[in-house]
């Protein structure tokens, strides 16, 4: 039996590594200097780790150490690259360009800008039933581009269902029409190679609590080298992080980042197969056990989706209702009903789902912590309660 309850929802969160909370502890009480603080050692000694930090996390992703704007995370990352182009770009035209399923921080700043009058063009997926569902064709991004389209947005994986975007292909367009293209990668980076250069972005925007890292800080990547990109700051103030980002840097945070993405690196050609193969045992046991079993998205091939998601819909079972009756299986519902938010999923939506389907749904992750016993047990607690909830359901 596995430690309860076992957590299977790391697209949300996952835990922070010890040996990322080991390099942050000495910042807290020994190290505690504000990284701005020129005249004095402890403002020195924070500002070197700022420094070793943001050179790692750098190499790590292909870019140039100038190339790296610490925020607060990936959702205000997005705002940066997104309004930040917008603001300073209008003149130049009004128009962006982006995809149906992207996560919330990339399609509500969308909104708000086209509130100010810029238009939004979001472009379809592929449809459920492919094994190609979820996946954007390039094709049909160039055909969105217009002449005044200011900036394309497309994220590098999915954080519903596991998707990973053709980016290289989608780049080559954006630069071939001279438009830059930001990638939301909060679910790639430390979870798949990911370089810059190679995918050919101009900004990207990543997270450290999605690689075991802390909450609360994060990165934006802006080319700097051959690159037209200016953005407006969103936060004024001190005019930290090069004037695009003011604000009291978070060193602890960002010597935690930079130590779990050197951990993500490390065991990267390890940790991928593992998950594939936690992930392939987990949905074996699930349709083995239960009838009515649909995959969401993509083939589970890990050239099409990350390794360690899992999204299925149960028929004739409320995914919300399936999930808050295992109580000791910490899974997201692919409804994702909250009292501000009662809408169902808008990406399995923007795969033709109908509600019924779309509520029916789970999200699995899996990640680091997570073991062949965790699987077992997630089989067996989810059958049952299908089962529960299905007879229950004819009875009524």
């Amino acid at each position: 039996m596995p430690d309860l309850p076992v957590y299977m929802d790391n697209h949300a969160t996952t835990r922070v590594d010890p040996r990322v909370v080991d390099a942050m502890l000495p910042f807290f009480t020994d190290q505690y200097g504000n990284a701005g603080s020129v005249s004095h050692a402890f403002g020195w000694g924070a500002k070197e780790a700022v420094d070793a930090a943001r050179a790692q996390i750098a190499a790590a992703i292909g870019a140039g150490e100038r190339d790296i704007v610490f925020t607060s995370g990936a959702t205000e990352s997005n705002n940066l690259a997104i309004r930040g182009v917008a603001d300073r770009a209008r003149r130049k035209g009004n128009h962006l360009v982006s995809v149906t399923t992207e996560h919330k921080g990339v399609l509500d700043p969308l909104t708000r800008l086209s509130r100010r009058g810029f238009q939004v063009t979001l472009v379809p997926v592929e449809p459920a039933g492919s094994e190609r569902a979820g996946l954007v064709d390039p094709q049909r991004v160039d055909e969105a581009i217009r002449q005044d389209t200011i900036l394309v947005s497309v994220m590098l994986a999915n954080n519903e269902i596991g998707a990973i975007g053709p980016l290289t292909d989608i780049a080559a367009l954006c630069a071939k029409r001279g438009v830059p293209l930001h990638c939301d990668a909060t679910q790639a980076v430390g979870k798949m190679p990911v370089d810059v250069d190679v995918l050919g972005v101009d900004l990207m925007s990543f997270s450290a609590h999605k690689m075991y890292g802390p909450k609360g800080v994060g990165a934006l990547y802006v080319r700097r080298r051959n690159s037209a990109v200016r953005l407006q700051p969103q936060i004024d103030g001190g005019g930290q992080e090069g004037g695009f980002r003011s604000g009291t840097l978070n060193v602890p945070g960002i010597v935690g980042f930079a130590r779990a993405l050197e951990l993500c690196i490390a065991e990267m050609s390890d940790e991928r197969p593992r998950l594939s193969a936690l992930r392939a045992r987990l949905y074996a046991g699930l349709i083995e056990r239960l009838e009515g079993v649909t995959l969401n998205g993509p083939a589970l091939a890990d050239e099409v989706r990350l390794p360690a998601n899992l999204n299925v819909s149960f028929a004739y079972v409320n995914g919300e209702a399936l999930m808050m009756s295992m109580q000791h299986l910490a899974v997201s519902s692919g409804s994702a009903c909250t009292s501000a938010n009662p809408e169902p999923s808008h990406v399995l939506r923007a795969l033709g789902l109908d509600e019924d389907q779309t509520r029916a749904s789970l999200r699995f992750g899996l990640g680091r912590f997570n073991t062949a016993e965790d699987v077992e047990f997630a089989i067996a607690t989810v059958a049952e309660s299908v089962e529960r909830l299905r007879k229950l359901s004819s009875l009524a």
